[in-house]
């Protein structure tokens, strides 16, 4: 058996503190509560140690009769660290700690042996790891968190991020940008992405809308915890939380008329003001209701002050609570409004950090109104700044305001786009391009700019340029046939594909896509591989292969019919020898070559082209144009 504090000892002393006279064999003193003596120097053991609260051994010394405390001797020594490293030090809070939080969930009753493991843990803590780094592992370590949960713990909340997308329409690139700013910094965190579909507008949401969001936020890589939640589907709960805040008194029945309300409005437009309800049924008795009126929430908002915003990104922001007024939070049909819907989703989620458009920044105070309202805490909230076009208008059409799946089809690769979209409002030093590790890594809320970014199509081509060009050649061609029905033109070419057209198309990668910057001009650039001869010369070709082309054609070709290997180095021996044997210049035999293979003045290198096509093919181009 081992001896602990008396429950009702405890609740007197209010010390938050342990009396340690049985855990250490010593009395305590009464000007050092927790003061630890017998022939050791006194040291005080602080009032914050995890799980050495007052309220945290209550529940333990209620389960154990009042005992004299054993021999001292009967104790397990705890074994001695050298000292270390912060990080070494932090460890050994570690250990022990992970030995106790299991013993916290084992079912009740609590044995004696459970009791004893827990105080001689507490008290391996308390004694020989209790210093400002520990302190700080403590608050800050994951080591000590692994989802382990205690009222009377001192540990950080998980991160929780939520992207909350509403289905009247595409995912947008802001919308994208906003998933995958919550995305890393959950990551950053260790913590989770939740996904909401903010589905309460019937009229509006569609379900392709819906899957159209899932599959553009799969696309670019994005994935969430769980199951994505419906909040259409928890109306009921928006109603209960509703009808409670009427029962606390922090919200009421408003059994304003539409006359009633328009009258309010045309007051306030008279009176040059905007419009605000007047509050007439705040304290108003609802036995006095007009027939025939459904009655909507009103919550009661603060009408003195100010609600503070406190934003990571634009910095505590202050609105008078006088222009929040009494605002709905539940309708006379029985649904609820956004502002509080989003506001009991997200406490039920657990959210803890919300990343969003400075769009919702108003809305962040009339939120607070309710969070506050419910004694519920309030997230941490940043709310980033919009992206504009390059001309600093807002974003539009033809700016780029469009759907992933616009993008997708336009030929740009996912995580081309991620590395574009971190740096439209964060940045990193002056990195560029960047792995989604590194972006894990380095991302913090933080850092946001409080500016408006501006979106840029060349940039935006540039980066996707340096994604491809470092691409596998397999990822890469198996990333264009997947777009091509997609993309214009691309259909031609995958009907077109059979397993010979396959493997001159995946030879074809090194060449392609160092001159492409999008799949769409990858996939342009290979269509000389399934052009029918005789070729169709665009313009610029056709001046190539005029009678001073076709004459150098004819004298090359012998040349090439003679050649012993057909790969990109023979063949690129074979013509510079001819160069030199005829006093031409390399590119007064390449240009009317590469017009006779592929039908355009620009193509890959012209030995890739001879390379890819194979010799008859190659061969049978050129005698085309020869006539």
């Amino acid at each position: 058996m081992i001896w602990l504090p008396a429950t009702e000892d405890i609740d007197k002393s209010r010390s938050r503190r342990l009396n340690t006279e049985g855990l250490t064999g010593g009395k305590s003193t009464s000007n050092s509560p927790g003061g630890e003596v017998s022939g050791n120097k006194a040291r005080s053991e602080p009032s914050g140690m995890l799980l050495t609260s007052a309220r945290s051994f209550t529940s333990l010394a209620s389960l154990m009769p009042v005992m004299p405390p054993p021999d001292r001797k009967s104790w397990p020594k705890p074994p001695k660290y050298p000292e270390r490293t912060t990080a070494h030090r932090c460890e050994r809070v570690a250990k022990p700690l992970r030995t106790l939080l299991p013993m916290l969930h084992e079912p009740q009753p609590k044995s004696s042996e459970f009791v004893q493991r827990t105080a001689i843990t507490c008290r391996v803590v308390s004694r020989r790891h209790w210093n400002s780094s520990s302190r700080l592992c403590l608050r800050h370590s994951p080591l000590l968190w692994n989802g382990a949960r205690h009222s009377g713990a001192i540990m950080p909340k998980p991160v929780v991020t939520r992207f909350a997308p509403s289905p009247t329409g595409y995912l947008h690139i802001g919308g994208a940008r906003t998933a995958l700013f919550n995305w890393l910094y959950a990551k950053h965190n260790g913590g989770k992405m939740l996904l909401r579909i903010e589905d309460t507008d019937r009229e509006r949401s569609t379900d392709a809308a819906t899957a159209a969001i899932l599959d553009g936020l799969t696309w670019l890589g994005l994935d969430w915890d769980g199951e994505a939640i419906s909040q259409f589907e928890r109306a009921p709960r928006h109603r209960e939380v509703a009808e409670e805040l009427v029962a606390l008194g922090k919200a009421y029945y408003c059994y304003a008329t539409p006359e009633e309300l328009e009258e309010m409005r045309e007051k306030a437009r008279a009176e040059g003001r905007p419009p605000r309800y007047d509050g007439r049924w705040r304290d108003r008795d609802p036995s006095e209701a007009p027939a025939g009126v459904k009655p909507v929430i009103r919550i009661k908002a603060p009408q003195e002050g100010e609600t503070l915003v406190q934003d990571a990104v634009q910095g505590d922001v202050r609105f008078p609570n006088k222009d929040l007024d009494d605002f709905i939070i539940l309708r006379s049909d029985g649904t609820p409004t956004y502002m509080h819907a989003v506001v009991v989703d997200d406490h039920d989620m657990g959210v803890t950090h919300i990343i969003r458009g400075d769009d919702h920044l108003t809305n962040a105070a009339r939120q607070t109104v309710i969070y506050n309202a419910m004694s519920w805490d309030v997230p941490q909230m940043s709310h980033i700044p919009l992206i504009h076009g390059a001309d600093g208008a807002k974003l539009s059409k033809r700016h780029g305001a469009l759907g992933v799946d616009a993008y997708r089809a336009m030929g740009y690769l996912p995580a081309a786009l991620r590395n574009y979209l971190v740096r439209l409002g964060w940045s990193h030093g002056d990195d560029e391009i960047m792995s989604t590790e590194q972006m894990i890594e380095w991302f913090d809320v933080k850092d946001i700019n409080k500016g408006a970014a501006r979106f840029d199509f060349q940039k935006l081509e540039a980066i996707n340029g340096v994604y491809m060009r470092a691409s596998d050649d397999r990822a890469l061609y198996d990333a264009l046939i997947a777009v091509l029905p997609e993309i214009e033109g691309g259909k031609e070419i995958s009907d077109a594909l059979d397993d010979k057209r396959r493997a001159q198309l995946l030879a074809a990668m090194p060449g392609l896509k160092d001159r492409a910057k999008t799949l769409v001009e990858l996939a342009d650039g290979s269509k000389f591989i399934f052009a029918a001869r005789p070729l169709d010369l665009d313009e610029k070709a056709a001046s190539l292969l005029n009678e001073e082309g076709r004459a150098v054609l004819k004298s090359v070709l012998p040349d090439l019919e003679a050649a012993t290997e057909w790969t990109v180095e023979s063949l690129d021996a074979v013509v510079r020898t001819h160069a030199e044997k005829t006093g031409l210049k390399l590119g007064k035999i390449a240009q009317p070559l590469r017009a006779a293979l592929t039908g355009r003045a620009t193509s890959p290198g012209v030995f890739d082209v001879l390379s890819v096509l194979g010799r008859e093919e190659s061969l049978g181009r050129i005698r085309d144009q020869i006539g």
